[in-house]
């Protein structure tokens, strides 16, 4: 398959400010692309980034956030307080109860989300928020999908940059998008305290090309 399912509305859940551009920014492009609509819901303000916290953080990248979601075309956002950097220490239901509530809110047909597979990038606040998407989809019934990343990808990037993605051999990818980065790329850029050069994001998108993968949760 090169494009995704049809959904009329979607729910994008994600752990921090920017999860949305640098992981997700394609793939929610081509679903606005073929005419859904979606809707955010970002489970931290991103107020703990390694890049350089700073009182005025948390303010900065709502403000990105908010920017970037203009960029891609995403109808709505809600930006919650849950602490960046905390999200796995959470009483699960906390994080579950506010899903629920966006769904509730939305109604989405469809549910995006990172993969659980280490969160993808290894970080525990993206596995928390994944979890969370998890559960009230299968509670609701509603399909999820998870972006996932291939094996090779993972490993070049791990080997060159010390880090630890998460990927997957190609036959346990179940969907193979060809997208269009343009739109992701101009969100990238809302992302001004996030977007360093040189970073793995840069190279992680640069193996990838014009392909995105997707796994059914």
């Amino acid at each position: 398959m090169t494009h995704p399912p049809h959904a009329e509305n979607v729910l994008v859940v994600i752990a921090h400010p920017d999860d949305e551009s640098f992981g997700l920014g394609a793939i929610i492009d081509a679903f606005i692309g073929q005419g859904s609509v979606a809707k955010v819901l970002c489970l931290t303000r991103g107020e703990a980034s390694t890049l350089g916290a700073h009182p005025e953080l948390s303010a900065q990248r709502e403000r990105e956030l908010s920017t970037a979601c203009d960029a891609l075309g995403v109808d709505s956002f809600e930006l919650c307080d849950f602490p960046d950097g905390g999200l796995a220490e959470m009483e699960r239901q906390q994080l579950v109860g506010r899903v629920e509530q966006a769904v509730a809110g939305f109604e989405p047909h469809l549910i995006l989300t990172f993969d659980p597979l280490e969160g993808v990038t290894g970080h525990r606040d993206h596995r928390a928020a994944t979890e969370a998407a998890m559960t009230v989809a299968k509670a609701r019934r509603i399909p999820i999908l998870g972006w996932a990343l291939p094996e090779e990808v993972a490993s070049t990037v791990n080997e060159e940059f010390g880090t630890g993605l998460a990927g997957y051999p190609a036959d346990e990818l179940d969907l193979t998008l060809e997208v269009v980065r343009d739109v992701q790329m101009q969100a990238v850029r809302a992302h001004t305290s996030q977007a360093v050069p040189g970073s793995l994001l840069w190279r992680r998108l640069e193996l990838l090309g014009d392909r995105e993968y997707l796994r059914n949760l």
